[in-house]
């Protein structure tokens, strides 16, 4: 997908005379997503390369919105019948999600940093600090992975990094309604 994603932008650069400068941005950005693959299924999120990467994101985004966002230069001599060559807003969406957002998002809601990959030696990125991954047999004694409201944190063992956060801001969502006393907690009566 990266290498077509180049092709098509090599192209658009050769026909539609897109700017050399921002072309170059962005193949160079495609460019550096493939770096992240080398050892894909695992992510360390402090990488250099995953970083930069995320930065490329935001700055190839804002870049070419700045070029859609500007308007053509008047024409040298005013002709009646020439239109301004301005592309529509459906070609403007069409370019950004398959030019600039397809590769960093498929790679980002593919990212599992860890939770998905068995344990094994030498595996920092599974096993090391940082990592999100925890075994049953690595919690103290006496815990069962219960939060402070009792309840079993739903679907963080096998969940990969986009779930992870939803389930974050739910059980948040959850908890402070409790505080607030916007709901009752689910909380079991004595018999």
């Amino acid at each position: 997908m990266i290498y077509a994603v180049i092709a098509v932008q090599i192209l658009l650069t050769i026909i539609d005379r897109l700017p050399i400068t921002l072309s170059a941005l962005s193949i160079g950005s495609h460019i550096l997503y493939l770096q992240n693959l080398r050892r894909f299924p695992w992510v360390k999120l402090s990488d250099p390369i995953f970083l930069t990467s995320c930065v490329l994101v935001l700055l190839n985004h804002y870049a070419w919105y700045r070029h859609f966002s500007t308007p053509p230069p008047p024409p040298a001599r005013f002709n009646f019948y020439d239109t301004p060559n301005v592309p529509s807003f459906t070609e403007i969406a069409s370019f950004f999600g398959l030019q600039v957002w397809l590769v960093p998002f498929a790679l980002f809601v593919s990212l599992s940093a860890g939770e998905n990959v068995l344990p094994s030696m030498g595996s920092e990125y599974a096993t090391g600090a940082g990592s999100s991954f925890t075994s049953p047999g690595s919690l103290p004694a006496g815990s069962s992975g219960e939060t402070r409201t009792g309840r079993k944190r739903a679907g963080t063992q096998n969940a990969g990094m986009a779930k992870a956060a939803v389930n974050g801001v739910r059980e948040w969502i959850g908890d402070t309604g409790e505080l607030l006393g916007a709901w009752r907690g689910e909380k079991t009566r004595p018999l």
